[in-house]
Protein backbone atom coordinates (compact mmCIF):
# COMPACT_ATOMS: atom_id res chain seq x y z
CA UNK A 1 0.00 0.00 0.00
CA UNK A 2 1.59 3.24 -1.15
CA UNK A 3 0.21 6.58 0.04
CA UNK A 4 0.20 9.87 -1.91
CA UNK A 5 3.78 10.54 -0.84
CA UNK A 6 5.09 7.14 -1.97
CA UNK A 7 5.45 5.78 1.56
CA UNK A 8 4.79 2.06 1.90
CA UNK A 9 2.16 1.41 4.58
CA UNK A 10 2.81 -2.05 6.02
CA UNK A 11 2.39 -1.66 9.79
CA UNK A 12 -0.81 -1.52 11.87
CA UNK A 13 -1.00 -0.66 15.56
CA UNK A 14 -4.12 -2.25 17.06
CA UNK A 15 -5.64 -0.90 20.27
CA UNK A 16 -7.89 -3.62 21.70
CA UNK A 17 -9.14 -1.64 24.73
CA UNK A 18 -9.11 1.85 26.19
CA UNK A 19 -9.07 0.43 29.71
CA UNK A 20 -5.95 0.20 31.82
CA UNK A 21 -4.88 -0.75 35.34
CA UNK A 22 -2.80 2.44 35.60
CA UNK A 23 -3.59 6.15 35.31
CA UNK A 24 -0.41 7.63 33.89
CA UNK A 25 -0.44 11.42 34.05
CA UNK A 26 0.27 12.01 30.33
CA UNK A 27 -1.92 9.20 28.97
CA UNK A 28 -4.98 8.38 31.05
CA UNK A 29 -5.41 10.60 34.12
CA UNK A 30 -8.23 9.74 36.51
CA UNK A 31 -10.12 12.96 35.85
CA UNK A 32 -12.28 13.33 32.76
CA UNK A 33 -11.87 9.85 31.27
CA UNK A 34 -14.97 8.41 29.59
CA UNK A 35 -14.66 4.66 29.14
CA UNK A 36 -16.09 2.90 26.13
CA UNK A 37 -18.82 0.32 26.66
CA UNK A 38 -18.55 -3.35 25.73
CA UNK A 39 -20.41 -2.85 22.43
CA UNK A 40 -18.36 0.23 21.57
CA UNK A 41 -15.10 -1.65 21.08
CA UNK A 42 -14.28 -4.04 18.28
CA UNK A 43 -14.85 -7.73 18.90
CA UNK A 44 -11.82 -9.96 18.50
CA UNK A 45 -13.26 -11.63 15.40
CA UNK A 46 -13.74 -8.18 13.83
CA UNK A 47 -10.09 -7.33 14.45
CA UNK A 48 -9.00 -10.65 12.95
CA UNK A 49 -11.03 -9.92 9.82
CA UNK A 50 -9.60 -6.40 9.49
CA UNK A 51 -6.03 -7.65 9.81
CA UNK A 52 -6.67 -10.51 7.39
CA UNK A 53 -7.88 -8.09 4.71
CA UNK A 54 -4.99 -5.71 5.36
CA UNK A 55 -2.41 -8.49 5.07
CA UNK A 56 -3.70 -9.27 1.58
CA UNK A 57 -3.07 -5.59 0.77
CA UNK A 58 0.55 -5.66 1.99
CA UNK A 59 0.42 -5.42 5.79
CA UNK A 60 3.29 -7.38 7.37
CA UNK A 61 3.45 -6.15 10.95
CA UNK A 62 0.96 -5.70 13.80
CA UNK A 63 1.58 -4.30 17.26
CA UNK A 64 -1.15 -4.97 19.84
CA UNK A 65 -1.67 -2.15 22.34
CA UNK A 66 -4.32 -0.64 24.61
CA UNK A 67 -4.94 0.98 27.07
CA UNK A 68 -3.42 -2.09 28.64
CA UNK A 69 -4.08 -5.09 26.38
CA UNK A 70 -3.58 -7.67 29.14
CA UNK A 71 -6.66 -6.45 31.04
CA UNK A 72 -9.00 -7.58 28.25
CA UNK A 73 -10.38 -11.09 28.71
CA UNK A 74 -9.48 -13.62 26.03
CA UNK A 75 -6.32 -11.79 25.02
CA UNK A 76 -4.11 -14.88 24.74
CA UNK A 77 -6.59 -16.75 22.53
CA UNK A 78 -6.88 -13.65 20.35
CA UNK A 79 -3.11 -13.60 19.84
CA UNK A 80 -3.16 -17.27 18.89
CA UNK A 81 -5.80 -16.55 16.23
CA UNK A 82 -3.88 -13.51 14.98
CA UNK A 83 -0.82 -15.72 14.61
CA UNK A 84 -2.72 -17.99 12.21
CA UNK A 85 -3.14 -15.25 9.58
CA UNK A 86 -1.08 -16.31 6.60
CA UNK A 87 1.36 -13.61 5.49
CA UNK A 88 1.49 -11.70 8.78
CA UNK A 89 5.21 -11.69 9.51
CA UNK A 90 5.50 -9.88 12.83
CA UNK A 91 3.23 -9.61 15.89
CA UNK A 92 4.41 -7.65 18.90
CA UNK A 93 2.93 -6.28 22.11
CA UNK A 94 3.09 -3.10 24.15
CA UNK A 95 2.25 -3.46 27.86
CA UNK A 96 2.80 -1.56 31.09
CA UNK A 97 4.17 -4.78 32.60
CA UNK A 98 1.94 -4.92 35.68
CA UNK A 99 0.41 -8.28 34.63
CA UNK A 100 3.39 -9.51 32.63
CA UNK A 101 4.75 -11.89 35.27
CA UNK A 102 1.44 -13.78 35.18
CA UNK A 103 0.94 -13.80 31.41
CA UNK A 104 4.46 -13.88 29.92
CA UNK A 105 4.63 -17.63 29.26
CA UNK A 106 1.12 -17.81 27.77
CA UNK A 107 1.79 -14.80 25.52
CA UNK A 108 5.04 -16.33 24.31
CA UNK A 109 3.39 -19.70 23.68
CA UNK A 110 0.63 -17.97 21.71
CA UNK A 111 3.19 -16.63 19.25
CA UNK A 112 4.50 -13.25 20.43
CA UNK A 113 8.24 -13.03 21.05
CA UNK A 114 8.77 -9.25 20.81
CA UNK A 115 7.56 -7.01 23.60
CA UNK A 116 7.65 -3.32 24.56
CA UNK A 117 7.24 -2.37 28.22
CA UNK A 118 6.34 1.15 29.28
CA UNK A 119 8.46 2.25 32.25
CA UNK A 120 8.93 5.93 33.08
CA UNK A 121 10.93 5.65 36.30
CA UNK A 122 13.16 3.20 38.14
CA UNK A 123 12.36 4.92 41.43
CA UNK A 124 9.43 3.36 43.33
CA UNK A 125 8.01 6.63 44.64
CA UNK A 126 8.25 8.43 41.30
CA UNK A 127 6.81 5.46 39.44
CA UNK A 128 3.84 5.36 41.80
CA UNK A 129 3.33 9.10 41.31
CA UNK A 130 3.44 9.16 37.49
CA UNK A 131 1.14 6.10 37.26
CA UNK A 132 -1.15 7.13 40.14
CA UNK A 133 -0.44 4.10 42.31
CA UNK A 134 1.43 1.62 40.11
CA UNK A 135 3.74 -0.99 41.64
CA UNK A 136 7.25 -0.78 40.20
CA UNK A 137 8.23 -4.14 41.72
CA UNK A 138 5.45 -5.87 39.75
CA UNK A 139 6.81 -4.39 36.51
CA UNK A 140 10.40 -5.39 37.31
CA UNK A 141 9.25 -8.94 38.08
CA UNK A 142 7.39 -8.95 34.77
CA UNK A 143 10.49 -7.83 32.88
CA UNK A 144 12.58 -10.50 34.59
CA UNK A 145 9.98 -13.14 33.73
CA UNK A 146 9.85 -11.99 30.09
CA UNK A 147 13.63 -12.34 29.84
CA UNK A 148 13.46 -15.78 31.46
CA UNK A 149 10.73 -16.97 29.07
CA UNK A 150 12.79 -15.88 26.06
CA UNK A 151 11.27 -12.67 24.70
CA UNK A 152 13.68 -10.93 22.33
CA UNK A 153 13.94 -8.12 21.86
CA UNK A 154 12.66 -6.63 25.09
CA UNK A 155 12.20 -2.90 24.65
CA UNK A 156 11.73 -0.49 27.55
CA UNK A 157 9.82 2.68 26.58
CA UNK A 158 10.43 5.76 28.71
CA UNK A 159 8.67 9.07 28.13
CA UNK A 160 11.16 11.87 28.80
CA UNK A 161 9.71 14.40 31.27
CA UNK A 162 11.77 17.40 32.33
CA UNK A 163 12.19 17.68 36.06
CA UNK A 164 10.72 14.23 36.65
CA UNK A 165 12.87 11.49 35.14
CA UNK A 166 15.63 13.30 33.24
CA UNK A 167 17.86 12.72 36.26
CA UNK A 168 17.45 8.97 35.68
CA UNK A 169 18.98 8.97 32.20
CA UNK A 170 22.15 7.23 33.41
CA UNK A 171 20.14 4.70 35.43
CA UNK A 172 18.25 3.68 32.31
CA UNK A 173 21.49 3.64 30.31
CA UNK A 174 22.99 1.33 32.93
CA UNK A 175 20.01 -0.99 32.49
CA UNK A 176 20.74 -1.15 28.76
CA UNK A 177 24.43 -1.73 29.44
CA UNK A 178 23.81 -4.57 31.89
CA UNK A 179 20.91 -6.31 30.13
CA UNK A 180 20.24 -7.26 26.48
CA UNK A 181 17.38 -4.72 26.38
CA UNK A 182 16.69 -1.78 24.11
CA UNK A 183 15.87 1.22 26.30
CA UNK A 184 14.07 3.92 24.29
CA UNK A 185 13.43 7.49 25.34
CA UNK A 186 10.34 9.08 23.76
CA UNK A 187 9.62 12.80 23.64
CA UNK A 188 6.50 13.96 25.47
CA UNK A 189 3.60 14.82 23.15
CA UNK A 190 0.51 16.92 24.01
CA UNK A 191 -2.07 14.23 23.18
CA UNK A 192 -5.50 14.18 24.83
CA UNK A 193 -6.24 14.92 28.48
CA UNK A 194 -3.17 15.12 30.68
CA UNK A 195 -2.12 16.25 34.14
CA UNK A 196 1.19 17.57 32.83
CA UNK A 197 2.09 21.07 31.67
CA UNK A 198 3.52 20.41 28.23
CA UNK A 199 5.28 23.76 28.02
CA UNK A 200 7.06 23.07 31.30
CA UNK A 201 7.56 19.31 31.08
CA UNK A 202 8.69 18.77 27.48
CA UNK A 203 12.39 18.16 26.86
CA UNK A 204 14.11 17.10 23.63
CA UNK A 205 15.79 13.72 23.84
CA UNK A 206 18.98 15.33 22.51
CA UNK A 207 19.55 16.58 26.06
CA UNK A 208 19.38 13.00 27.35
CA UNK A 209 21.89 11.89 24.72
CA UNK A 210 24.28 14.55 26.00
CA UNK A 211 23.85 13.33 29.59
CA UNK A 212 24.38 9.68 28.69
CA UNK A 213 27.43 10.43 26.57
CA UNK A 214 29.14 11.85 29.63
CA UNK A 215 29.39 8.29 30.98
CA UNK A 216 28.91 5.96 28.00
CA UNK A 217 30.27 5.80 24.48
CA UNK A 218 27.39 5.54 22.01
CA UNK A 219 27.67 4.36 18.42
CA UNK A 220 24.64 4.89 16.20
CA UNK A 221 23.27 1.88 14.33
CA UNK A 222 22.28 3.27 10.94
CA UNK A 223 21.10 0.23 9.01
CA UNK A 224 17.68 -0.99 10.14
CA UNK A 225 16.99 -4.71 9.95
CA UNK A 226 13.83 -4.45 7.87
CA UNK A 227 11.60 -1.89 6.21
CA UNK A 228 8.85 -2.17 8.82
CA UNK A 229 11.11 -1.03 11.68
CA UNK A 230 9.98 2.00 13.64
CA UNK A 231 11.35 5.55 13.86
CA UNK A 232 13.78 5.16 16.77
CA UNK A 233 17.40 6.21 16.32
CA UNK A 234 19.30 3.33 17.89
CA UNK A 235 22.72 3.44 19.55
CA UNK A 236 24.93 0.61 20.74
CA UNK A 237 26.63 1.09 24.09
CA UNK A 238 30.31 0.29 23.82
CA UNK A 239 31.00 -2.71 26.00
CA UNK A 240 27.34 -3.08 26.91
CA UNK A 241 24.83 -5.83 26.22
CA UNK A 242 21.91 -3.70 25.07
CA UNK A 243 21.01 -0.62 23.07
CA UNK A 244 19.56 2.83 23.63
CA UNK A 245 17.01 4.40 21.32
CA UNK A 246 15.56 7.89 20.93
CA UNK A 247 12.16 8.67 19.38
CA UNK A 248 11.81 12.35 18.56
CA UNK A 249 8.36 13.14 17.14
CA UNK A 250 8.60 16.79 18.19
CA UNK A 251 12.21 17.88 17.72
CA UNK A 252 12.95 15.79 14.64
CA UNK A 253 9.91 14.82 12.57
CA UNK A 254 10.21 11.37 11.00
CA UNK A 255 7.00 11.65 9.00
CA UNK A 256 8.76 11.06 5.67
CA UNK A 257 9.40 7.45 6.71
CA UNK A 258 6.07 6.77 8.44
CA UNK A 259 4.78 3.31 7.48
CA UNK A 260 1.80 2.89 9.80
CA UNK A 261 -1.89 3.21 10.44
CA UNK A 262 -3.64 2.85 13.81
CA UNK A 263 -6.80 0.91 14.57
CA UNK A 264 -8.50 2.45 17.60
CA UNK A 265 -10.31 0.32 20.14
CA UNK A 266 -13.66 1.61 18.89
CA UNK A 267 -12.98 0.62 15.30
CA UNK A 268 -11.61 3.75 13.64
CA UNK A 269 -8.67 3.55 11.28
CA UNK A 270 -6.56 6.53 12.28
CA UNK A 271 -4.18 7.91 9.68
CA UNK A 272 -1.68 9.53 12.09
CA UNK A 273 -1.18 9.61 15.84
CA UNK A 274 -1.18 13.42 15.75
CA UNK A 275 -3.97 13.97 13.22
CA UNK A 276 -7.69 13.59 13.89
CA UNK A 277 -8.57 12.11 10.49
CA UNK A 278 -10.12 8.66 10.90
CA UNK A 279 -12.04 6.15 8.78
CA UNK A 280 -14.88 4.23 10.45
CA UNK A 281 -14.47 0.46 10.03
CA UNK A 282 -16.74 -0.70 12.86
CA UNK A 283 -19.94 0.65 11.33
CA UNK A 284 -19.14 -1.00 8.00
CA UNK A 285 -18.34 -4.32 9.67
CA UNK A 286 -21.58 -4.32 11.63
CA UNK A 287 -23.53 -3.52 8.48
CA UNK A 288 -22.07 -6.71 6.95
CA UNK A 289 -19.71 -5.08 4.48
CA UNK A 290 -17.82 -7.25 2.00
CA UNK A 291 -14.05 -7.69 2.09
CA UNK A 292 -13.85 -5.53 -1.03
CA UNK A 293 -15.69 -2.72 0.79
CA UNK A 294 -13.38 -3.10 3.77
CA UNK A 295 -10.37 -2.91 1.46
CA UNK A 296 -11.78 0.28 -0.05
CA UNK A 297 -11.98 1.84 3.44
CA UNK A 298 -8.35 0.91 4.02
CA UNK A 299 -7.37 2.68 0.83
CA UNK A 300 -9.40 5.72 1.93
CA UNK A 301 -7.29 5.87 5.10
CA UNK A 302 -3.99 5.35 3.29
CA UNK A 303 -4.77 8.21 0.92
CA UNK A 304 -5.79 10.47 3.81
CA UNK A 305 -2.36 10.24 5.45
CA UNK A 306 -0.86 13.75 5.65
CA UNK A 307 2.64 14.53 4.52
CA UNK A 308 3.54 15.36 8.11
CA UNK A 309 1.92 16.10 11.45
CA UNK A 310 1.35 19.67 12.64
CA UNK A 311 2.84 19.32 16.11
CA UNK A 312 5.48 21.82 17.14
CA UNK A 313 7.05 22.37 20.53
CA UNK A 314 5.44 25.51 21.91
CA UNK A 315 3.29 26.27 24.91
CA UNK A 316 0.36 26.69 22.51
CA UNK A 317 0.82 23.28 20.88
CA UNK A 318 -2.45 21.72 19.82
CA UNK A 319 -3.83 19.17 22.28
CA UNK A 320 -5.45 16.41 20.28
CA UNK A 321 -8.86 15.40 21.54
CA UNK A 322 -8.34 11.62 21.61
CA UNK A 323 -6.59 10.15 24.65
CA UNK A 324 -3.47 8.09 24.01
CA UNK A 325 -5.12 5.13 25.80
CA UNK A 326 -7.79 4.86 23.08
CA UNK A 327 -5.47 5.45 20.12
CA UNK A 328 -2.85 2.84 20.87
CA UNK A 329 -0.07 5.38 20.38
Amino acid sequence: MLDKFNREINYLRVSITDRCNLHCSYCRPKEGISLQGHDDILRYEEIIRIVSVAVKMGLVKVRVTGGEPLVRKGFVNFIAELKKIDGLQDISLTTNGILLEEFAQNIFDAGICRINISLDSLNKDKYSRITNGGDLDAVLRGIARAEEVGFAPIKINTVAIKGFNDDEALDFARLAADKPFQVRFIELMPVGKTNLDYGEDYMPTSQLIDKIRQSYKLEQIKNKKNKSDGPAKIYKIKGGRGEIGFINPVSDHFCSTCNRLRLTSDGKLRVCLLNEKEVDLKTALRENCSDAELEKLFWDAVLLKPKQHDLICTENSLKKCRNMSAIGG
